[in-house]
């Protein structure tokens, strides 16, 4: 009997003494030449370091629509996203086969939809991409759903064009390179990919008419009007563009304690986050719910109520 007892003790005392191990996560991103990647990663970064028996990594995706379902199938706990993807899966529409289990946890920044060509094309609306070969961005990408959702607003089909399934840096090469007429990528103005480019070629981001906005904001409410300054870019002039706000996506089934301490820690280390990502300058708790049509999770809306009343 005092042998077992011995071997009970020593065996409490090993359990007693072993680490926790914490729970491990992933954030979808996107492209490591975009900015959702540094912004996952300082995200990542700061809730692990800030959550009791929290651990995240980043997770290289491709972007929207890949992070949107991972979240809704529980493959990722949260992904960043723009919010029209999220409104079509909140929806169940295209590209997605049915509603999907989301929900924001708060909005973060503005993406504009940029169209770039070469500095010397005779591409100077949408209506002339007819007939010419784009990048449309990559399968599963916002990028996809937003340039083809732009494009058949303004009475472009696919079928009007030759379309490439590009993701950020092979759009770049291959516009750099001659081998498409324009190429679109979906991101915060400055983004990494585009700033590359326009320091090596001569580019232009095309700019939308007034009238043009009109119809893409009365058939995608989500998009508002961007007026991007001249020398956004090396050399580029100023351009207005549509826009639509990036958020975070969780599935709607998060506990409300989670979803609250993830928007605690992140908006109370938010000057950190800047530091990495300074277009998180727009991460602001009257931009929380920025995304129109579709409301926070309960766990962040609480956080927001709270602070509001102070």
């Amino acid at each position: 009997m005092k042998q077992i007892a011995k071997k009970a003790l020593i065996a409490l005392s090993l359990a007693v003494s072993l680490p926790v191990v914490a729970a491990s996560y992933t954030i979808g991103t996107g492209s490591q030449s975009g900015t959702y990647y540094p912004l996952g990663g300082i995200l990542a970064k700061i809730w692990s370091e800030n959550i009791d028996d929290f651990d995240m990594r980043a997770e290289v995706t491709a972007a929207s629509v890949e992070n949107t379902i991972k979240v809704a199938t529980n493959k990722q706990l949260v992904g960043i996203a723009q919010g029209n993807v999220v409104l079509q899966a909140n929806e169940g529409t295209k590209p997605f086969p049915r509603k999907m289990d989301v929900a924001v946890l708060f909005a973060l920044y503005p993406n504009a939809v940029q169209f770039m060509v070469p500095a010397d094309s005779d591409i100077h609306s949408i209506s002339d991409l007819k007939g010419k070969r784009i990048s449309v961005g990559a399968p599963g990408s916002g990028t996809r759903v937003s340039s083809m959702n732009i494009l058949n607003t303004l009475g472009v089909s696919e079928s009007d064009i030759k379309p490439q399934s590009l993701n950020y840096t092979a759009t770049t090469n291959a516009l750099a390179n001659g081998q498409i007429d324009a190429g679109v990528i979906v991101g915060s103005l400055g983004v990494g990919a585009i700033t590359e480019l326009a320091l090596t070629r001569k580019i232009r981001i095309l700019s939308f008419s007034a009238d043009e906005m009109a119809k893409v904001m009365q058939a995608n409410p989500s998009y508002q009007a961007l007026e991007a300054p001249a020398e956004t870019y090396k050399n580029v002039p100023t351009f207005t563009t549509p826009a639509v706000w990036n958020v975070l996506v969780v599935n709607k089934n998060m506990s409300e304690d989670m979803a609250y301490e993830m928007t605690k820690v992140a908006f109370d280390n938010m000057a950190k986050i800047r530091q990495v990502v300074g277009v998180t300058k727009y991460t602001t708790l009257e931009n929380m719910n920025k995304l129109s049509g579709m409301a926070l999770h309960p766990g962040s809306q609480k956080y927001l109520d709270e602070q509001m009343k102070k």
